[in-house]
C-alpha cells in the first residue's frame, strides 16, 4: 500500500475549517458548559484558555507532526515511527476507537432527536425529545428503538460524507458546518444577553474571577476538559496530520484550531449561562444543562422554538464533524493496512461501530462507566502514547524539521523541549486524576 498517493487537503481554509470542526465536537459545545456550571464559572474558564494555549495547542502539534510524518493513522503511525511494540498500542486504540464511536453516535442521535422536538413546538405537536434518554437504570424499549433509530440515521450519514472522500466529502462539508456553527452560536448568544436579568449570567461566567476559586480541583478539570473539547487522543488527530501537505504550516494550524475550538466553548457558554440565569435556572445542573435545563431555558422565552432548533442543529453539526472523524480513524486504518476498497471500508466500519453502539443504549449505569472509560480516560492514554512516540521515538532533528515544513524560519528548540517534558507531565496529571477520581472514587485534592 506504500505506493498509493495520499489525498491531502485542498486549501488552507478547508484544511482548518476541518481541524476547528474535529476539536469542537460535542465537548466544546456541551461538555464544556457543564463544567463550566460544575466548577463556579470565571476562574475554570481563565485556566482553561492558559491550558489550551500552553498544553493543548503544542500536545496538537506532536499529534498532527506524528501523523505527516508517518503518513499513517492509529493503526501504522506508532509502529512506523518506531515505538516498541507500536503495532499492538495501534491495535489497542483502533479498537477503542471502534467502541467510543458506538456510544459517541448514540449520543449525536439524542441531540438530533432534540433538534426535531424543538422544532415540533412550532406546529404544537405533543413531542417528548427526553425520551430518547436512557433510563438511569433498568431498560425502556421506547428509548431503545428510539436510540437504535436515531444512531442508525446518523451513522447512515456519516457513511455518505466518508464514501465522498478527504477533499469531496469531509472537506466540503466542513466547510459547511463550521461558519454556520458559528453563527448560530452568535444570534443565540445576541438573543440571551437582551434578556431580563442576563446580566447576572454574564457575571457570573467571565466577571466575577477570585484566585482562592482556583483550586487544584478546577485546575485539574481545566486540563482535563481542554483535551477532551481538543480532541486530543493519538487518533482523530494523527489521521488528519497524515492527510497534512508538506507545506501546511503545522505551528500556525495548531494555534488556529485550538483557539477556534476554544472560542466555540466560550460562545456557547455565553448562548447559554445569561438566559439560564434569566429564568432562574440551575447552572450547575451537569450533564442535564443540554438536554434539561435549556430545553425549559428555549421553552421561557419568546420564539423559544427557533432558537432551541438552532441551538441542537448547530451542536449536531459539530459533534457530527467529529464523529467522521472517528469513522475517518477506522476506515484509514482498514484502506491504509488492507487492499478493501474505501466503500467496503466504510460500509464494514459503520456496520460494526452500530452494533458496539446498543450496549450503553440500555441505561446510564451502562453509558457512564463506557463514557467515562472507553472515551475520557483512553483519550488521555491515548494523547499520551502519541506525544511520548512522537518525541522520543522520533529524531529531534527529523521532528523539529516536520514542525518546520511550510514556514520561513525553523520551528525553536524550547518548543521542543516543552513538548518533550511539560505536556506529557500534564497529561500524566489528567491521567492519574482522572483514574483517582473515576475508579478508586478519590478525589486527589480531598
Amino acid at each position: 500500500m506504500e505506493g498509493l498517493k495520499r489525498e491531502t487537503f485542498a486549501s488552507v481554509f478547508g484544511l482548518l475549517m476541518t481541524m476547528i470542526g474535529v476539536a469542537v465536537g460535542l465537548g466544546a459545545i456541551w461538555r464544556f458548559p457543564y463544567m463550566v456550571g460544575k466548577f463556579g464559572g470565571a476562574a475554570f474558564v481563565l485556566f482553561y484558555m492558559l491550558v489550551v494555549s500552553f498544553i493543548g495547542i503544542p500536545a496538537l502539534m506532536v499529534e498532527w507532526t506524528l501523523g505527516r510524518h508517518t503518513q499513517r493513522g492509529t493503526l501504522g503511525a506508532y509502529s512506523k515511527a518506531g515505538l516498541p511494540g507500536g503495532k499492538v498500542v495501534g491495535a489497542f486504540l483502533f479498537i477503542i476507537v471502534f467502541i467510543a464511536t458506538g456510544y459517541y453516535s448514540n449520543a449525536i442521535g439524542w441531540v438530533g432527536f432534540h433538534a426535531v422536538g424543538e422544532l415540533a413546538k412550532v406546529f404544537q405537536i405533543n413531542f417528548k425529545p427526553e425520551l430518547i434518554l436512557p433510563p438511569q437504570e433498568g431498560f425502556n424499549l421506547t428509548s431503545f428503538v428510539l436510540q437504535l433509530i436515531m444512531t442508525a440515521v446518523v451513522i447512515f450519514f456519516c457513511a455518505i460524507v466518508l464514501n465522498k472522500g478527504l477533499r469531496k466529502g469531509i472537506e466540503k462539508t466542513s466547510k459547511v458546518i463550521v461558519p454556520a456553527l458559528f453563527i448560530i452560536l452568535i444570534v443565540i448568544i445576541l438573543r440571551s444577553v437582551t434578556l431580563p436579568g442576563s446580566g447576572e449570567g454574564i457575571r457570573w461566567y467571565i466577571g466575577g474571577f477570585r484566585f482562592n476559586e482556583l483550586t487544584p480541583s478546577v485546575m485539574a478539570a481545566a486540563l482535563g476538559m481542554a483535551f477532551f473539547s481538543m480532541s486530543l487522543g493519538g487518533t482523530f488527530m494523527v489521521i488528519y496530520g497524515s492527510y497534512l501537505n508538506k507545506e501546511a504550516k503545522i505551528p500556525k494550524m495548531a494555534i488556529f484550531t485550538g483557539l477556534g475550538a476554544a472560542l466555540a466553548g466560550i460562545l456557547a457558554g455565553f448562548a447559554i449561562f445569561p438566559a439560564v440565569f434569566s429564568f432562574g435556572l440551575e447552572p450547575s445542573s451537569g450533564p442535564n444543562l443540554i438536554f434539561s435545563t435549556l430545553p425549559q431555558t428555549f421553552s421561557k422565552m419568546p420564539a423559544g422554538w427557533l432558537f432551541g432548533t438552532l441551538f441542537f442543529v448547530g451542536l449536531f453539526g459539530a459533534a457530527f464533524l467529529s464523529d467522521i472523524a472517528a469513522f475517518e480513524v477506522l476506515v484509514g486504518g482498514i484502506t491504509d493496512n488492507t487492499k478493501i476498497s474505501r466503500r467496503k471500508a466504510v460500509w464494514g466500519a459503520c456496520l460494526i461501530v452500530f452494533f458496539l453502539a446498543v450496549p450503553p443504549m440500555i441505561n446510564f449505569k451502562v453509558f457512564v462507566p463506557w463514557d467515562l472509560f472507553f472515551g475520557s480516560g483512553m483519550q488521555v492514554l491515548g494523547s499520551l502514547l502519541a506525544v511520548l512516540t512522537a518525541i522520543w521515538c522520533i529524531k529531534r532533528a527529523e521532528l523539529l524539521k516536520e514542525l518546520s515544513k511550510g514556514q520561513n524560519k525553523p520551528a525553536p528548540k524550547i518548543l521542543y523541549l516543552w513538548m518533550k517534558f511539560a505536556v506529557p507531565a500534564a497529561i500524566l496529571f489528567v491521567g492519574i486524576n482522572w483514574l483517582l477520581e473515576s475508579v478508586f472514587h478519590t478525589n486527589i485534592f480531598g
